[in-house]
Order: structure tokens, then C-alpha cells, then sequence
């Protein structure tokens, strides 16, 4: 990039992130008595490894703690009650850099804190109406790499080029004006531009038209994704953003600073840009990378020598690993990576080699290496390790990046195993003491690992790894025996893999209440996961531990459109796929029943984000199926919530169900509210107050039309919650009320 050029693109960015000191956190002197039942997640170790940084609920609310990784000594570092997402000590161990969700919303912002609790400050997100989260640290500790998003100028400055207007759509079509090659991933399904943004109703008109959403929501600019890509639907207690809590990030769209695009309103598009930031506030921001449109820019490392970046971009199914020269913001090389896990890869030692989490021309992932040129630019590319019908999902590395950690997802449970990058050496594997790993740091120079670990038979905990030494929970860790109340133990899942009615295999987990009779078949409650790219995984989930105490059996399927089964799985949901979807959730629920396992008068069906949609559909498409449902932050018209939601969650929508003019006939034909006259049984809806990914008014306006047609229906608006409910007192309120309701309506 020219001199020029680098010049204007920095004059249309808002000014670098400036750190904003705050009271000394509450360190050592702050640390209440700990909760029996908690979950500890989202780890990172200081460069000894001796101590870990990590997120934990025992209070109430995910918090910033440190401890010990072999001793029972931790401190409450940050007391105060915004939600904490993301964690990362610095390589120097002089900072501890976390991401909080501020009155447990959907914005967030970054902060530093000395490992004393000292220091602590703002790094990024701390102006209104803006949004940051965390990148990688340089090698040496100096900076932290942070992403802030902002809302379009109103000026109307935009840093790439306008795509021209999209023609009018075809009223006499069945769906619109699909493009061809919708239901291809590579081809033109980056569906950008169009009318203005919130004027969008269920027939093309504004949002006033019918169904529309209520004034007031939507207004925000970035944060969680509404349908980002978690591996996992467990987060704290089985039901936040991720199996480690931490959510996906900024999970939009936008294909980089040099392409075409606007936002959905036709004029500037949402924006990011990534800068290190010296938490000390000692040097000035220096800006690292930048894109448009619904976004998803993460900085995941930078070389030793800090001439180049590794920038995660571009929208959901098309993002992008891409190689920065930091001295021009040039791109040297681009590579397609999976969705999942942000952190994608690091460089050698030299910079001459990139390691890399990636799809690339594959089914599954992989481990990739790829040899750079001076100046970033690839010059080969080979694959290091990989597995026939698994994801590489997790990947770390030792300091000296000799060595590598894998987590291998198979069939949604995870294998892990370590790599020597430097010999032939086969790979070792490495025993876990539960089904999945949500999470694996390196720490400290003797090559040790530290784990997240969730599974069916515990709350999220973190584990020690000596160098060739077995794992050990951590004394701060929450123990097996004390992850529900004495007399009711967890459930152990068994994997089922249905056949749609088109022959595409599913698959999914079915968890069976205790005390009946072997062969009797019992009432069950179908529960759908978000997305739709997530994967139900085996882990403790406090919600189906309740559901199975009324004695309910919780049937949990991955649909089509889910990850963990190959790339042409996730993909084949898109367009009109997403009514084969819809068909999925019924066959899932026949082939429990076929196999004598649930009762076909006592079903119910339930999920929350895409799965509350996909709910909501299937209580229309197929009324005589279900006796109730429960929908959770899920979209009941596609047209209000492309009107309602962030712009940036707009664009990525765009991409994966369809464009909000150019196919207004196909999202209205998948929308469950153009079908509600079909609804025959009784709804539950559940939203936080806050939720700005799928506003409040989608819940709203589906029991509201529910009522009107005489139906049971009701909506439980739990306050402080945005899209993901992070606060253990609404965690249960929503248990409870979902599993009393499941009871009335199932006849239990």
C-alpha cells in the first residue's frame, strides 16, 4: 500500500484507543468465599506457569481471578460485576489483559490490570458507541493487539468502494432474486448493499408494516455475534457463548480493505481496525489492520521481529487468514481458514513459516504450513497433521515454537495430542479426563500445558499438564462430585445419528432421565443449538440437568448448518437448504420415537439464538408434532430482525439466510411469523433485556400474535442479560421457569 493511501485510511479511522485509568482492581485483598457449584474457564498462564489468570462464576458473575497452577492460593483480581469474557496474561508477565461486557450487554470493552490488581485501565472501548476485544500480545509483552469497532460516519466517508445497487427483486418468483450459485460457498454470496438499513418490513416496507420491530432495539454497534460459529453450547454452566465462555468474538462479514462492498444501507459500512496498544500508555497506538462491513478482525499473532501481523478476516464461511506487513498494512499473502476457534496459527521464530488451523480446499481442518517470503508473500504450502473426518479445532504453541498442542474434535467429543514442529516425531497423545477441551495455553519454559475442560460429568474446570505428566484438576477447579446437589448425578450421554428424509446423516446426543423402566419410552424435549454453525458437544449443562430431574429425556441433534461434520454439512443449509433444516428437527424427533426412546404424545421442542428460530419454524412447519415450546433469543421474522439487529450482525446475516431485499421472498417464506396462523400449541419465550444481536422484539411480536390466536404464551425478560445469559441468579430463574413450563404443557 502506498504512502498515500496508508495516510487516508488512517484519516477515515477514528482516532487510536487511549487507555482510561480506573481504581486499582481488588487484588489480594478482595476474595470472597468461593461458591460449592462453579465453573472456571478461558485460562492463560504468566511465563512461569506457575500462576494462571482465568475467568470464574463463583460469585455470581464471571469474574478475573489468578491462582495457583499447582496450589489451592487464588485472589478475586477484578471485583467489579461487568461480565468478563476473554483473558491473556502477557508474555512478560507484567500485565493481565481481559475483555468485560459492561452491565452484561453485548458491547464490550478491554482492560489491563497489573497481576497485583494495580494499574488497571481501559485499553480500548471505552468511547460510547463503540466496541473492543482482544488480539495477541507481541512476543516481548510491549503492546497488546486490540479490535475496535465503531459505527459508520454519518458523513457518509467510506473506506472501500460502494457496490453498485442490486436490481429489484422478482415478485413473481417463488423466492426472489436468489443469485446463482446461492448454496455455494466460494461463489457470489456475498450479498451486499441494498435499501436502507431499518427499512425493511415483512412485505419490503418499513418496519411499522405488520410485524415490525419495536423502536429502541438494535441500536448498538458491535458485539457478540448473534449466530457466530461456537464450537459448543456450554458456557459458564452449559448455557453462555462457547464451551470456555468465551463467545466467538465479532462474528461478521466484510472481505478485507481492498475489495468492494457497503454496508446494507448501500453507504458506509460498520468498520474495524486492530491496533497494538503499550497498556503503560507510554508509546503511541500503532495501527496494524482495518476492514468494512460486517467484520470479523482479529490480530492472532505477530513475528518475532514485528514486520509482519496474522489477521483473522472476512464474514462467517469465508473467513480469511491474511498476512500484514506492519510497515505499509500491505497484504502479503491470504489463506481461507475455518470458522471456530479465532486463534488460528503462529509464526515461526524467523517469520518464514506460518502454522495454521485451516479448511483450505478441505473438508475437515487441518494443521497447515505455509513458507513465507521477506515479505509475507506464500510461497508453499503443506500440511503437517491431519485427521480423516475431524476438525483440528484448538491449536497452542511452546514459547519457542518447537511444539504444538492439538484438539482434535471427533464427533464432537476432543483428542488431544502434542507435535513436535522441529522432527518427524510421531505425535503423543495426551489422556483427558473429560470429553472435551474448551481451551489449551502453554505455560511455562519446561514446555506445560494448561487446560479447559468441560464434560458431561462436571462443570467447566481448568487442568495442569507437567511435561509428560498426566493432568490434575486445579484445587480452585470445581470437583466432579460437587457439580449438582447430592442425589441427582449427572446424566451420561449416548451419540445418535439420525437420517433425514433426503438421507443426509445428523447426528446429536440423547440424554435419558433416570429411574424408568429400560424399553419405556418417555416425554422429551428436542433442543436445538445456535448458529447455526455451533455443535452440541458432551458437556455438563445445568438446563438439561434440570430438565432431566422432571423427568424429562433431552434430545440434543446437530441439524445440517451445524459445524464438527465436514465443510459441505455446515454449507448445506444455506439458501433453500434451510427448509431442509426445518425438516431435520422433525426427523430428529421421529427417530427418537421410532427407536422407542421418546413418547410421540409428550414432545417438546426448544433452543436459543438460531435455535430459537429454528423452534419457533418448527412449531409452524410442523404443528402436529410438538405439545409446547420454548424459544430463546431466536428470530421469529427474518425481515424485522435484519431491521432490528446491529448493522454489522446485518451484513454477516446477509451471507448465511439470504439478502434482506434481493431474496425478501425467501427469508419471508422462512420466517415462522409468515406462518404463525399454523401454531397450535402453547409458546414460552425467553430474551435478555439487552439483547441487541436479536432484539427483544422478535420474542414480542411472535407471543403478542400467539395470544391474538387464543394460545398459552408468555415471554420471561430476564434483566442485566443481552444476548448470552452470564448472571447465575438469571441462569436459574430461566432453568426453572423453561422446565416448570415444559412440565404444565407435557402433562408431567
Amino acid at each position: 500500500m502506498a504512502a498515500d493511501a496508508r495516510d487516508r485510511l488512517i484519516g477515515a479511522m477514528s482516532a487510536a484507543p487511549a487507555p482510561v485509568p480506573l481504581a486499582d482492581a481488588a487484588g489480594t485483598r478482595d476474595t470472597p468465599r468461593p461458591l460449592v457449584a462453579h465453573g472456571c474457564w478461558y485460562p492463560s498462564a504468566d511465563p512461569t506457569g506457575e500462576w494462571v489468570a482465568f475467568i470464574c462464576d463463583r460469585t455470581g458473575v464471571p469474574q478475573l481471578w489468578t491462582g495457583l497452577a499447582d496450589g489451592s492460593e487464588i485472589h478475586l483480581l477484578d471485583a467489579d460485576p461487568d461480565p468478563v469474557t476473554e483473558v491473556s496474561w502477557s508474555p512478560d508477565g507484567r500485565w493481565i489483559a481481559y475483555t468485560v461486557a459492561p452491565g452484561g450487554g453485548e458491547h464490550t470493552r478491554v482492560l489491563c490490570v497489573r497481576p497485583d490488581g494495580t494499574g488497571r485501565r481501559i485499553v480500548a472501548g471505552a468511547d460510547a458507541g463503540s466496541s473492543a476485544y482482544l488480539g495477541c500480545w507481541t512476543r516481548d509483552g510491549s503492546a497488546v493487539a486490540v479490535t475496535v469497532a465503531e459505527p459508520p460516519p454519518p458523513t457518509g466517508l467510506t473506506v472501500r468502494t460502494v457496490l453498485p445497487e442490486p436490481s429489484a427483486p422478482d415478485h413473481g418468483t417463488a423466492f426472489g432474486d436468489l443469485p446463482t450459485g446461492w448454496a455455494e460457498r466460494d461463489g457470489p454470496a456475498t450479498l451486499l448493499g441494498g435499501t436502507g438499513h431499518g427499512q425493511v418490513g415483512p412485505d419490503g416496507s418499513g418496519p411499522d408494516h405488520g410485524t415490525g420491530a419495536p423502536a429502541g432495539h438494535g441500536t448498538g454497534v458491535a458485539g457478540r455475534a448473534t449466530d457466530g460459529p461456537v464450537h459448543g453450547t456450554a458456557g459458564p454452566d452449559g448455557e453462555g457463548p462457547g464451551l470456555d465462555g468465551g463467545g466467538s468474538g465479532l462474528d461478521g462479514g466484510g472481505s478485507g480493505l481492498d475489495g468492494g462492498g457497503s454496508g446494507l444501507d448501500g453507504g458506509a459500512p460498520d468498520r474495524l481496525t486492530a491496533y497494538l496498544v503499550d497498556p503503560s500508555g507510554l508509546g503511541s497506538p500503532v495501527l496494524v489492520a482495518a476492514e468494512s462491513g460486517a467484520a470479523t478482525l482479529r490480530v492472532c499473532d505477530v513475528s518475532q521481529d514485528g514486520r509482519l501481523a496474522l489477521v483473522r478476516r472476512g464474514p462467517r464461511g469465508r473467513r480469511e487468514a491474511a498476512v500484514v506487513r506492519t510497515a505499509d498494512l500491505a497484504t502479503g499473502s491470504v489463506l481461507r481458514v475455518g470458522d471456530g476457534d479465532p486463534w488460528i496459527g503462529r509464526f515461526s521464530q524467523d517469520g518464514r513459516t506460518l502454522w495454521l488451523r485451516s479448511d483450505h480446499e478441505r473438508q475437515f481442518a487441518a494443521l497447515l504450513a505455509a513458507t513465507l517470503d521477506e515479505d509475507g508473500g506464500r510461497v508453499g504450502l503443506s500440511v503437517v497433521a491431519e485427521r480423516e473426518g475431524s476438525d483440528l479445532e484448538l491449536l497452542a504453541f511452546a514459547e519457542d515454537g518447537r511444539t504444538a498442542a492439538l484438539a482434535w474434535n471427533v464427533r464432537g467429543a476432543s483428542e488431544l495430542e502434542t507435535l513436535s514442529l522441529s522432527t518427524a516425531a510421531r505425535p503423543r497423545r495426551v489422556p483427558l479426563p473429560h470429553e472435551v477441551v474448551t481451551r489449551i495455553t502453554r505455560a511455562g519454559p519446561a514446555g506445560g500445558t494448561v487446560l479447559a475442560l468441560s464434560g458431561s460429568q462436571r462443570r467447566p474446570g481448568v487442568w495442569w499438564a507437567p511435561p509428560g505428566g498426566l493432568s490434575a484438576r486445579t484445587p480452585w477447579s470445581s470437583r466432579d462430585e460437587d457439580a449438582v446437589p447430592p442425589g441427582r448425578p449427572p446424566v451420561r450421554p449416548v451419540p445418535l445419528r439420525p437420517t433425514a428424509r433426503d438421507g443426509v446423516r445428523l447426528g446429536g446426543w440423547y440424554y435419558r432421565a433416570a429411574g424408568r423402566d429400560a424399553g419405556r419410552p418417555g416425554p422429551c424435549v428436542i433442543h436445538l443449538h445456535g448458529g447455526p454453525e455451533e455443535q452440541e458437544r458432551p458437556v455438563f449443562d445445568p438446563l438439561y440437568h434440570e430438565l432431566l430431574g422432571r423427568g424429562l429425556d433431552v434430545f440434543a441433534p446437530d441439524v445440517r448448518g451445524s459445524s464438527g461434520w465436514g465443510r459441505s454439512f455446515v454449507d448445506a443449509d444455506l439458501g433453500t437448504g434451510r427448509f431442509a433444516a426445518i425438516d431435520d428437527v422433525a426427523d430428529c424427533a421421529a427417530h427418537v420415537v421410532l427407536d422407542g426412546l421418546a413418547d410421540p404424545t409428550r414432545l417438546a421442542v426448544m433452543g436459543r439464538s438460531y435455535g430459537g428460530y429454528l423452534t419457533m419454524a418448527s412449531l409452524v412447519w410442523h404443528p402436529e408434532l410438538f405439545r409446547t415450546g420454548v424459544a430463546v433469543c431466536g428470530m421469529s421474522d427474518l425481515s424485522t430482525f435484519f431491521a432490528g439487529t446491529e448493522p454489522w450482525i446485518a451484513e454477516s446475516a446477509a451471507h448465511k439466510y439470504g439478502h434482506p431485499v434481493r431474496d425478501r421472498e425467501l427469508l419471508r417464506s422462512l420466517s415462522p411469523m409468515s406462518r404463525v396462523d399454523a401454531l397450535r400449541v402453547p409458546l414460552l419465550a425467553v430474551h435478555g433485556e439487552h439483547d441487541t444481536n436479536v432484539p427483544p422484539g422478535e420474542s414480542e411480536q411472535m407471543v403478542r400474535a400467539a395470544r391474538e390466536r387464543g394460545l398459552p404464551a408468555e415471554m420471561l425478560t430476564l434483566r442485566d442479560e443481552g444476548h448470552e445469559f452470564r448472571r447465575a441468579d438469571n441462569r436459574r430463574l430461566f432453568r426453572r421457569t423453561a422446565a416448570d413450563w415444559m412440565q404444565r404443557h407435557l402433562g408431567l
